[in-house]
C-alpha cells in the first residue's frame, strides 16, 4: 500500500495598511478576512501584521523600515509567502519582490486565485481567466529586461519590440477572443431563460459565506455546495421552488461579495451577475453573527447599485440567528432593518414566514385567467403562449379555452390584443 502525504501548505504572512477612516479593530477584523482568504486558497497564517502610517509608501507601500523588519521575519521563519490586505502598484511589487525574494500577492491577486481553483463550468473558467489576464496587463514591468532579438538591413530600423509589448500583445488577443466566448455564452444564457419571464425571479446575493447556498439547499433541495468557505459558489444556479399548489417562482444563488472585489472580476461576471440584474425581487441574505455585518450590508449594497439594481425589490433576510448569543439584538436590528426576515438556513427556522412573504409577492404579481377563444385566432393563441403559461387547454367544437397565469404586465397586454 502506497501513501500518498499531503503537500505542505504555503507559509505566509499577511500585512494590512492602518491608514485613513479605519480604526484599529476595524483592520485587524480585516486581516481576519484575509486570513479565511489566504485558508481558502490552501496557504497557513503564520504572522498577521498591521503597520500604521498616514498614508501608503510609494516605493514600499509600508515604508522601507518596516519592509526590512518583515524580510528578517521572513528569513527566520520560513516563510514563502507575502499577503498584503490592498493592491499594490507594480514598483511596489517590484521593489518588496526584490526585498523578500518571495511571493507577493495583493488581496486581488488572491481572490484571483481563489475563483481560479473554484471555477468548474466553461462559463466559470472563462470568467476567470480573463480577470486574471486584465490584472496581469497592469503588472507586466518586473522580471523583464531583455529586448527581443533585433535584426539590421532595409525596414528593420527602429528600435524594436520589448518583451513587455510582445507579452502585452499576445494577452491583448487572448482577452479579446475570451470577450467573444463569453459574448456567445450570454446569448446562449438568454436563449435558455427565455422560458423563465412567466416566473416571479427572486436571487439570492449576500457577502460571501453568508449563508446562500445553505438557503437554497433548505428550499428546493438543489444540493449546491455549501461549505464554511468564502467563494465556495462561482456559478449561478436556478432552481423551482413551490410556494403552492401550481405557484412556483425561481430562486437563483450566484457568487458571494467582498470588500474591495475586483474591479476586473465584477466586470468579468457580468453573464453570471445577469440573474441579479434580471430579478423581480433580490433576497438579501446576511450572516447576522458576524460583528460587522452593517459593513457587509453596505459593500452588497454598494455592488447592487454598480450592478444598476438599486430599484429592484429587495428583501433583508438576517441568517443564523440560532447562533447569535445575545438574541436581544434582534429587536435592534430589526428597528434599524424595518421589513426584514430572520432566519437560520440551517435549522430550518423562520423559512415558513420567508416563504409567506414570498407567496404574497407572487399573488401581487401574477394572475390566473380563464377565456374562450375561436381557434381561428391562431395567431392570438400562439402569442399567448409567448406571454404566459397555459396551464390548461380544452379544444370544443370551434372554440378553444385556455386557462393561462401571467404577470400583470403581460395579462394587462393579452387582454388588450383579445379586445382588438
Amino acid at each position: 500500500m502506497i501513501t500518498i502525504s499531503p503537500k505542505p501548505k504555503e507559509r505566509a504572512i499577511l500585512i494590512a495598511l492602518a491608514a485613513g477612516e479605519f480604526s484599529k479593530s476595524r483592520i485587524e477584523e480585516h486581516l481576519d478576512e484575509l486570513e479565511l482568504l489566504t485558508d481558502t486558497a490552501g496557504a497557513e497564517t503564520v504572522f498577521k501584521i498591521m503597520q500604521e502610517r498616514l498614508k501608503p509608501d510609494p516605493a514600499f507601500f509600508i515604508g522601507k523600515g518596516k519592509a526590512e523588519e518583515i524580510a528578517q521575519l521572513i528569513e527566520l521563519n520560513d516563510i514563502q509567502l507575502v499577503i498584503f490586505d490592498d493592491d499594490l502598484n507594480p514598483t511596489q511589487v517590484r521593489n518588496l519582490e526584490k526585498l523578500f525574494e518571495r511571493k507577493i500577492l495583493d488581496r486581488s491577486g488572491l481572490i484571483l486565485d481563489i475563483f481560479a481553483s473554484h471555477a468548474k463550468t466553461r462559463e466559470a473558467k472563462t470568467q476567470v481567466e480573463l480577470a486574471q489576464l486584465q490584472y496581469m496587463m497592469t503588472r507586466l514591468t518586473r522580471a523583464w529586461t531583455h529586448l527581443s532579438k533585433q535584426y539590421g538591413g532595409i525596414g528593420t530600423k527602429g528600435p524594436g519590440e520589448t518583451q513587455i509589448e510582445t507579452d502585452r500583445r499576445i494577452i491583448r488577443t487572448r482577452i479579446s477572443k475570451l470577450k467573444e466566448n463569453l459574448r456567445k455564452i450570454e446569448e446562449q444564457q438568454i436563449t435558455k431563460s427565455a422560458g423563465r419571464k412567466n416566473f416571479i425571479n427572486a436571487t439570492l446575493v449576500g457577502y460571501t459565506n453568508a449563508g446562500k447556498s445553505t438557503l437554497l439547499n433548505r428550499l428546493t433541495s438543489a444540493g449546491v455546495l455549501a461549505e464554511d468557505k468564502l467563494f465556495a459558489t462561482l456559478d449561478s444556479t436556478t432552481r423551482s421552488f413551490e410556494l403552492e399548489k401550481n405557484k412556483k417562482i425561481l430562486l437563483s444563488d450566484t457568487v458571494g461579495f467582498i470588500r474591495k472585489l475586483p474591479h476586473n472580476l465584477v466586470a468579468s461576471f457580468q453573464s453570471t451577475l445577469n440573474v441579479v440584474r434580471d430579478a423581480d425581487i433580490i433576497l438579501h441574505i446576511i450572516d447576522v453573527t458576524h460583528d460587522y455585518f452593517e459593513d457587509h450590508i453596505n459593500v452588497v449594497e454598494e455592488t447592487l447599485r454598480n450592478l444598476d439594481c438599486g430599484k429592484t425589490i429587495q428583501l433583508k433576510i438576517f441568517n443564523k440567528i440560532d447562533a447569535l448569543p445575545d438574541r436581544s439584538a434582534l429587536e435592534y436590528i430589526s428597528n434599524k432593518h424595518p421589513d426584514s426576515l430572520f432566519i437560520s438556513a440551517e435549522r430550518g427556522i423562520g423559512i415558513g414566514k420567508l416563504r409567506q412573504h414570498l407567496l404574497d409577492l407572487y399573488e401581487q404579481n401574477f394572475v390566473e385567467q380563464n377565456i374562450r377563444l375561436d381557434q381561428k385566432e391562431s395567431k392570438l393563441i400562439s402569442k399567448i403562449y409567448e406571454l404566459a403559461e397555459v396551464q390548461n387547454i380544452i379544444y370544443e367544437d370551434n372554440f378553444v379555452e385556455l386557462t393561462y397565469r401571467a404577470s400583470s404586465a403581460n395579462n394587462n397586454l393579452i387582454q388588450k390584443l383579445i379586445a382588438k
